[in-house]
């Protein structure tokens, strides 16, 4: 195999070592690290015994993500006010070839789902990735992490039990979300409170993500009341020379505001039933930084 030959072979299959290192690590730039370390030890190693390019990729990718995971939970767990994960520009490419698989890629890589998958174990987190998002059988799984497939099998078992009790028990329509997220703006935007509260769901919470690096709530904010009259009160203040996109991040609609032309905050909503049940605020401009060059 050639070095262009390999290049190409590699990036055939990025996308998949993006999706899987995403979903391990939450962020994006970690993410491509460890696919830019894949493909250090791909183009430094023997190919002429790899038969199945995709799998050993996959596995050089997963066991680094592992790794990587281990050494970032320190630096999370002194993080400063709630923790989401970095936005994903959603693009799935070739992954996705039907809408069925489609809507499972989008629902394994949602704030929401991420947030969960977060309190797995490293290995935990790796089976469910890669079983759940990308269909592996548990005999791959288990050659991908080096353990024993009834291993595998228990720490699937585990995982799965533990993010079903806590992932939300809805299916959200793509393009009910998309209108509640433009009636969302022009409410918050028009400072009308009376049409915010509306869209909000009585139990609704507000999740700000700022690291400490801006301006954010260091606790979550519950009820429609308290996260209506905060909207408010943001809209009321203002961001300088605003001005938003719509975009898909993971997997579903969000908004980008944009203050002079620089991401200021990415917004995405949690809808049930009609209303609005999450809104999800990432202020840490190390986590906006991917969106700014799109």
């Amino acid at each position: 195999m050639t070095i262009d030959t390999a290049t190409e072979v590699f990036e055939e299959h990025r996308p998949v070592l993006m999706g899987v290192a995403y979903r391990m690590l939450g962020r994006v730039a970690d993410a491509e690290d460890v696919v830019q370390e894949a493909w250090l030890r791909w183009s430094g190693a023997d190919r002429t015994e790899v038969r199945e390019p995709r799998a050993y990729l996959v596995r050089i990718a997963t066991r680094l993500a592992v790794d990587r995971l281990r050494q970032v939970r320190s630096r999370n767990e002194a993080y400063v006010g709630p923790w989401l994960p970095e936005p994903y520009l959603t693009d799935f490419g070739d992954t996705a070839p039907d809408t069925a698989e489609r809507a499972v890629l989008a629902d394994s890589v949602s704030l929401a789902v991420l947030v969960v998958l977060e309190s797995l174990s490293p290995l935990e987190r790796a089976v469910f990735v890669l079983r759940e998002a990308f269909g592996y059988p548990y005999a791959d799984i288990a050659a991908v992490l080096d353990r024993g497939e009834p291993a595998v099998r228990q720490l699937a078992g585990r995982a799965r039990k533990h993010v079903e009790e806590r992932r939300p028990r809805y299916e959200v329509d793509p393009a009910e979300r998309r209108d509640l997220t433009e009636r969302f703006l022009a409410a918050a935007d028009g400072g009308d409170l009376e049409a915010l509260m509306s869209l909000l769901a009585p139990d609704v919470r507000l999740i700000g993500d700022s690291g400490g690096l801006s301006k954010a709530p260091l606790r979550v904010i519950e009820t429609a009341d308290k996260v209506g009259r905060f909207l408010y009160a943001v809209a009321q203040q203002g961001v300088p020379d605003v001005s938003y996109r719509s975009l898909e991040l993971n997997g579903g609609a969000a908004l980008l505001v944009l203050s002079g032309g620089k991401p200021d905050s990415a917004v995405q909503l949690d809808v049930v039933d009609g209303r609005i049940q999450c809104v999800y605020i990432v202020r840490n401009p190390e986590k906006l930084v991917s969106l700014g060059n799109r």
